[in-house]
């Protein structure tokens, strides 16, 4: 299982409405071990030079082609645009190729870049699953626990960024942060620190608790 599992269910059975965002992040974590087991195609490019990343604001960004390819949604968008104007005789590297990613912000896509360009060429070390401690300065490098020091609401467009673009690693460390602000925490404490409003009654509640017991035991 992965990092949010058992914790985000225990946050999405306390609530009957969550907010959208939440609901996205819940079912991207949820999801995450079943990408890990079946994989996704990859398309095989090569360096395609500099990219221009474009946000939903219509902001761009000039990045080197090996860090825009950490993403494997724009290695995908880069290897159509190749095979489409494969016929005109231009190389892949002689291009400024402009990929358009209308649902990633300015402030998450500048986010997104700087952890690309900080990891591009390394190998990123797996995060151990179960998350072994709630302090991240423990689980991964200092540099990693200090890029998801963040609010809560630019950490969760983070996550949806990271899903939306496939950057595995991102999406790892991003889902690990939200895991280590569950982690030992009670449902109520889990209410408190994510702003969910608790509208079941005891009854449906301890029902709840019953059909989750394997989270709370984990």
């Amino acid at each position: 299982t992965t990092f949010l599992s058992a914790g985000l269910a225990l946050q999405s059975d306390t609530t009957r409405r969550p907010s959208k965002r939440k609901e996205e992040v819940c079912s991207i974590s949820l999801k995450m071990s079943e990408a890990e087991l079946g994989g996704a195609e990859k398309a095989n490019t090569a360096d395609p030079g500099n990219v221009t990343l474009v946000s939903s604001q219509g902001d761009s960004f000039q990045v080197e082609g090996n860090v825009a390819l950490m993403s494997d949604l724009v290695k995908t968008m880069i290897g159509g645009i190749e095979d489409e104007g494969g016929s005109s005789g231009s190389s892949a590297g002689s291009r400024n190729q402009e990929i358009p990613l209308p649902n990633v912000k300015t402030e998450v896509l500048v986010k997104v870049i700087e952890y690309c360009k900080h990891h591009v060429g390394k190998p990123v070390t797996p995060i151990q699953k179960p998350l072994v401690d709630s302090d991240m300065t423990r689980v991964v490098s200092p540099w990693d626990a200090n890029f998801v020091d963040l609010e809560q609401e630019t950490l969760f467009e983070l996550i949806l960024a990271a899903n939306y673009m496939d950057i595995k690693p991102l999406l790892d460390l991003t889902c690990a942060k939200v895991a280590s602000m569950i982690k030992g925490k009670t449902p109520e404490q889990i209410r408190k620190a994510f702003n969910i409003v608790n509208d079941f009654s005891p009854e449906e509640e301890a029902k709840v608790r019953e059909e989750n017991k394997w989270c709370e035991e984990s």
